[in-house]
This record gives structure tokens, C-alpha cells and sequence, in this order.
């Protein structure tokens, strides 16, 4: 071997060696502590106390007329007289539509002269069966007729008030659908008249709210285009609860009228069912939703603690918890996302 490889080899086992000190002295010895673990997570939290809220449902509700028909005739015949003017209030019994009479007219006419003939009949062979000059049978005969003829024209007027059509009651008129002339039926829609000097709004409610709702109730509503708010008063409630939608109609009257109050109107119906002195309220923010139901996290021994919760009415800022926690809990608002069960918290504020 010569020098020169001799010195190659003797330089390269001197770098292996070197290298190989190196890394033994990067590796941890035996028994050395490894790096500190994290801290625990600062977090906030609030402190639960009972406070007194209203039991405030709110649900949709529709403003109707306190009564709505529509007119129709009730017989079929030739219209003549045509008293409909849209929009305008009439009163109960205004005369609406007068359909063609003149062939009932002259029915009554006919059995009018028939009943004057029949009452001088009955009057003679009256008189006559007072010195038995005819038979009780034949004065008999005279008398009935006399009745048949009174009950024909009493028909004969009721075929003929058939012919006039009446309001049913004080209310606005709507669209006219017919016109002078027109041959109409039972079938036709001649109109539609709305009690509007007194309104009632309709609405459901959840069934769990069905039997803390009475009649004589107090309600608010609100509706699109004014800022006002409007009272009714509870006045009936459906017998029984609806199966699809479990549901309970409930019916009002409404105290005011003006000229926001139009029927067909959406509302917004407010009652309140009672006062709860006793109710638990924490921070919307601190509700963690899940699949099935709702959590949030207690800090308890300086660890966070899921606990399932149910809730129940709620604000703006703040919910209600009904089942899962108590006065005086802590309950943690801030950090929910980094927490685990039984993870261990610092509280840097609590309210």
C-alpha cells in the first residue's frame, strides 16, 4: 500500500468516529426528564342563578273578519235589480240582487181571488149547517179548502223572497262577480260580504301549550307596516288537537280596528303563559348542539365537565336550561371547541 492510500483510509476512519460521537451525544440519557406538558386552557365562564322571566310563546296568527260569507242565490232565475256596490257597508237586510218574479206574483194573485172565493163558500155553508141544511161532511170540505188556498200563498210568498237577497249582516261588500241581466243559479257567486267593524285573528299553538291557554286570555300581535302592538282577547279554542301538525287553533278578538288591521293580514302573536321566578339562563353561546340533544360544559375542580342539558324559551342573549344544571353552577362560555371531558381549565373571568 502506499503512502498516499494509507493516509485516505486513516482520514476516513477518523470522520466515522467522529460522527458516530456526534449523534451519542445528541441522545437524551438515560433517566432525563422530557419537556414540560402544556398548561391547562384559560377559559371564561358564568356563574348560574335563578332569574324571573315570562313564559313567552311566539307563533303566526291571520287577521279575519269577525264574519265572512258569500252571497249566493237560492233559486235560479233572471237577475232585474242589482244593488251590489263593491266595497260599500251596508246594513243587514240592505236588498243586494232582485231576481224575476213576475210569474210568482201572478201565482199569488190567482190564489188570492181563489181564497176570497172559498172564504164566502165557507161563510154561507156555515150558516147553512146551522139549520142543517147541509151536511157537517160538505162544511168540512169548504173548510179545508179554505186552509189548502192560505197554505199555497204562503209558499207562493216564500218561493218569491227567495227571488230578493238580503245582507246577512252590517259588513263591507266585495267584488261583484255578475251583472245586471245575468241568469244565474245556487251555483253562482254573486259576492262576498266581511264584518270588518269587529275582527278576530286565528292562530295555532304547540300542543305542550294546550292546557295553559283559557279563554278571557290577554294576547299582543304585532304586523308588517306599523310599529303599533295590538291586543285580542282569547274567545274559543278548537276541541281537540290537530294530528298533523300537533297543533291547537285558538281564536281571538281583536280589541282595535284601523287601517293596518286589514283581513288576510300575517301577524305575530305574543301571550304570555305565566312567570317563572325560578329559571335558569345561560349565555347562548355556551350551548354546544349535538346530534340527539345539547351539552354545555361545567367547570367543576378545575376540570371541564359535559353535562346534557334541555332547554326551553329564549332571548337574544340568553336561553333557557330547564334539566341538567343547577344554581350555582359555572358554566364555561369561552374555549368550548378546545375542550374535552375532564380536560383541566384555568377561569380567567367569571360573571
Amino acid at each position: 500500500m502506499t503512502l498516499r492510500k494509507l493516509l485516505v483510509v486513516i482520514a476516513t476512519l477518523c470522520c466515522f468516529y467522529s460522527c458516530k460521537d456526534k449523534k451519542a451525544d445528541n441522545t437524551p440519557k438515560a433517566g432525563a426528564s422530557a419537556a414540560p406538558a402544556a398548561g391547562p386552557l384559560t377559559v371564561e365562564a358564568v356563574i348560574i342563578k335563578p332569574t324571573s322571566i315570562d313564559d313567552e310563546v311566539e307563533v303566526s296568527g291571520t287577521i279575519l273578519p269577525f264574519e265572512s260569507t258569500e252571497i249566493r242565490p237560492e233559486v235560479t232565475g233572471r237577475i232585474v235589480g242589482l244593488h251590489i256596490n263593491e266595497g260599500e257597508f251596508v246594513r243587514k237586510g240592505f236588498l243586494l240582487v232582485k231576481l224575476f218574479d213576475a210569474d210568482l206574483q201572478a201565482s199569488l194573485n190567482k190564489l188570492q181571488v181563489q181564497l176570497q172565493i172559498a172564504d164566502k163558500t165557507e161563510e154561507r155553508q156555515k150558516e147553512l149547517l146551522k139549520i142543517n141544511g147541509i151536511s157537517q161532511q160538505d162544511y168540512d170540505l169548504s173548510l179545508l179548502e179554505v186552509n189548502n188556498l192560505k197554505a199555497d200563498i204562503e209558499l207562493t210568498r216564500v218561493n218569491i223572497g227567495k227571488t230578493e237577497i238580503h245582507a246577512p249582516f252590517d259588513g263591507r261588500l266585495g267584488l261583484r262577480n255578475v251583472s245586471a241581466g245575468a241568469y244565474v243559479s245556487p251555483l253562482t257567486l254573486l259576492t262576498t260580504i266581511s264584518q270588518v267593524n269587529q275582527l278576530k285573528i286565528e292562530f295555532s299553538i304547540p300542543e305542550k301549550y294546550s292546557s295553559q291557554i283559557n279563554n278571557g286570555a290577554t294576547l299582543n300581535f304585532n304586523i308588517d307596516g306599523t310599529a303599533k302592538t295590538y291586543s285580542a282577547t282569547v274567545v274559543a279554542t278548537e276541541s281537540k288537537v290537530e294530528e298533523n301538525s300537533r297543533s291547537l287553533r285558538v281564536r281571538a278578538v281583536v280589541k282595535a280596528v284601523d287601517k293596518f288591521l286589514v283581513p288576510g293580514t300575517f301577524a305575530k302573536v305574543k301571550f304570555i303563559l305565566g312567570r317563572n321566578t325560578q329559571a335558569l339562563m345561560v349565555p347562548t353561546q355556551a350551548i354546544i348542539p349535538q346530534a340527539r340533544n345539547k351539552q354545555v360544559i361545567v367547570y367543576r375542580g378545575g376540570k371541564a365537565l359535559f353535562s346534557t342539558v334541555t332547554t326551553g324559551v329564549r332571548d337574544s342573549s340568553l336561553i333557557q336550561v330547564v334539566t341538567g344544571l343547577n344554581p350555582g353552577d359555572t358554566v364555561i362560555t369561552t374555549g368550548l371547541l378546545f375542550l374535552k371531558p375532564e380536560s383541566p381549565v384555568q377561569l380567567s373571568k367569571i360573571q
